[in-house]
């Protein structure tokens, strides 16, 4: 992208939290996906997904995971391809502004999967979202221990968004098995920001 050329951004629907689904009957119901159909994702499940794992709550800057001193190490990027109503490339996602920031173009799906071991999720999904930890965030106030704090807030963050998937009646299944290197020089990561889960999400293959 030329240095005097803007990044795209794109302005997400409001999240809905008056779902008709109860909490109890997401979890009863929630099972690793790794099928998906063809059908593509729309902007509203998008954003959907993204404030469950880590947006804003009420007017503060709290977010819908915990975080180990409110310091807020992750960041979370959706590698989309091509179909869904957002078009296929990386996207940033900004929790303040509740927006996309867009940072590469064209479907890395193929790529990304070869990053992952060549699981077949990866690829056949419509979309991943991909969960990244800023350590020093945390390790600066908690030392060592910090490091680990990160690993928790990345499980939750993940969680929210596999028990929205459900609630969506989305399936999706969190990869933690691949290549950081090859991950992080895929979606050009800055070097700080280290890759954590990668979580395929669709429409489950019999729908």
């Amino acid at each position: 992208m030329p240095e005097n050329q803007k990044p795209e951004t794109i302005s997400l629907p409001q999240p809905d939290i008056t779902g008709t689904r109860t909490l109890e009957q997401v979890l009863a119901g929630r099972r690793s996906q790794r099928n998906f159909s063809k059908t593509a994702l729309d902007l509203k499940e998008i954003s959907q997904l993204f404030w469950a794992a880590q947006g804003i709550t009420g007017s503060s800057v709290f977010r819908t995971a915990p975080s180990a001193g409110a310091l807020y190490p992750l960041e979370i990027y959706v590698i989309s391809g091509p179909g869904n109503e957002l078009a296929a490339g990386v996207y940033h996602y900004h929790s303040k502004d509740h927006l996309l920031q867009k940072t590469a173009s064209g479907d890395l799906r193929k790529e990304l999967c070869e990053a992952a071991l060549s699981q077949a999720a990866v690829e056949n999904a419509p979309a991943t979202f991909l969960i990244t930890g800023i350590f020093e965030r945390t390790t600066k106030k908690y030392g060592q221990r910090g490091l680990t704090y990160v690993f928790m807030e990345a499980g939750h963050a993940a969680q929210n968004l596999l028990l929205q998937a459900g609630a969506l009646g989305l399936g999706a299944v969190p990869i933690g098995a691949f290549s950081n290197k090859k991950v992080s020089e895929l979606i050009k990561l800055p070097q700080d920001e280290q890759p954590l889960y990668l979580i395929p999400t669709g429409h489950p293959e019999d729908q």
